[in-house]
């Protein structure tokens, strides 16, 4: 049976995992910082061609690729929030379905769609618990545009 604190911790990361969704879906990316990440937190997006780093390679990346411009819209649907409890640490793995519409040439667009997971370790801070290490694990990809390679 899980204690009190166990459940009011999972309910914490997972409200934090939607509120990244959220935050990168609505295109407020320095709110990552304050909400998010611990700051020395590792993210990597490899596995979707995208960035690794620190937090601020990382919001710097997520701040140029996720333009109106270029995605008008995304969606990041999390479910399945996996949650290991081990103290002020845990780990967790989330599955992430996410469709992008994107711009392409002559002012066309293309939706496509990726599933990947999450794998994480959160960290209990003073202000909540945050994502000190993020890693993408590629799961499948449909309908990509003809010059993205994912």
């Amino acid at each position: 049976m899980l204690s009190q604190q166990e459940i009011s911790d999972r309910f914490e990361i997972q409200d934090l995992v939607f509120h990244y969704a959220d935050l990168v879906d609505s295109k407020n990316i320095k709110a990552l910082r304050e909400t998010v990440f611990t700051d020395d937190a590792h993210i990597d997006y490899s596995a979707m061609g995208g960035s690794v780093g620190n937090v601020d390679e990382t919001l710097e990346f997520l701040q140029a690729s996720l333009t109106n411009e270029l995605f008008p819209a995304s969606q990041h649907l999390n479910a399945n929030v996996q949650v290991h409890l081990d103290g002020d640490t845990a780990t967790g793995r989330v599955m992430c379905f996410n469709p992008m519409l994107m711009a392409i040439a002559d002012g066309q667009k293309q939706m496509f769609f990726l599933g990947l997971w999450y794998v994480d370790e959160y960290r209990r801070t003073g202000s909540g618990w945050r994502i000190s290490r993020r890693t993408e694990e590629k799961s499948w990809v449909f309908n990509t545009p003809d010059f993205m390679t994912l």
